[in-house]
């Protein structure tokens, strides 16, 4: 089991770093062929680079439309980021200049909490889908399931936190053994196995799934675009060649 484990780990973050590379070589190739930020706009790149902060860490956008879903929204992506963090403690030596502080101030403090935020946001995210009709309509069945995945992952890590407790020591072995092709035993859980297979299930999915705004977001003209129309002409490369082959002509 740990070997097929081990397997499928490297294969699904293969796909994972391929396939989603790939779409965002397809993003960044993809022109604009029109100037269509979203107002109030800035109007210069240094105004673009601080709308973005803002919509990446803070959600602006869908603070100003939906507060409670932004809270739920908020609450999952700080917890995800939390517990990200956490888990870096199963790839990164103790003896790294930053990992003590980064220990120190954020996992021992706040990550072994944020699996309780991740849910609880999901928990939010998936009631919305069930009780908003006009979200119920839109809504497929992968959407419901992504949702579900992602809750049985929080909770099958809160399990091993909190109920089950797992060898850490032999889980970090496996985890730094991936690295090497030197396949080591996992910890015995239930818990530890299926939150594994559907972390693998999650990196299978995300380049192919509504899971790609992450990336997507910093290519949306509506955000990344500077509102300056009527200063400067906007031009795709496509129609910028047609444009000057028209003028030399």
């Amino acid at each position: 089991m740990s070997g097929f484990i081990a397997a499928l780990l490297w294969v699904s973050l293969l796909v994972f770093v391929g396939f989603t590379g790939a779409k965002i070589r397809q993003y960044w190739k993809t022109p604009a062929p029109l100037k269509i930020p979203t107002t109030p706009a800035p109007v210069t790149q240094t105004g673009v680079v601080f709308r973005m902060a803002r919509e990446v860490v803070l959600f602006e956008s869908l603070f100003k439309s939906n507060k409670w879903i932004w809270v739920f929204g908020w609450m999952f992506h700080l917890g995800l980021l939390l517990a990200f963090f956490r888990h870096l403690r199963y790839v990164v030596s103790p003896e790294n200049f930053m990992w003590p502080v980064i220990s120190n101030v954020i996992v021992q403090s706040f990550g072994q909490y944020a699996g309780f935020a991740m849910v609880i946001g999901l928990l939010g995210l998936l009631a919305r889908r069930f009780l908003v009709e006009r979200i119920r309509y839109i809504s497929s069945p992968s959407d419901y399931l992504m949702l579900v995945m992602l809750i049985v992952i929080g909770v099958s890590g809160l399990m091993m936190s909190f109920v089950t407790h797992i060898d850490v020591v032999q889980l970090k072995m496996f985890v730094m053994g991936l690295f090497g092709f030197d396949f080591q035993s996992l910890p015995e859980s239930i818990a530890l196995i299926v939150h594994l297979l559907l972390v693998v299930v999650l990196m299978l999915i995300f380049p192919f799934s509504k899971l790609l705004h992450a990336p997507g977001v910093f290519f949306s003209p509506t955000r990344n675009q500077v509102d300056n129309p009527r200063e400067k002409r906007h031009l795709a490369p496509w129609a910028a060649e047609k444009y000057n082959d028209h003028v030399d002509k």
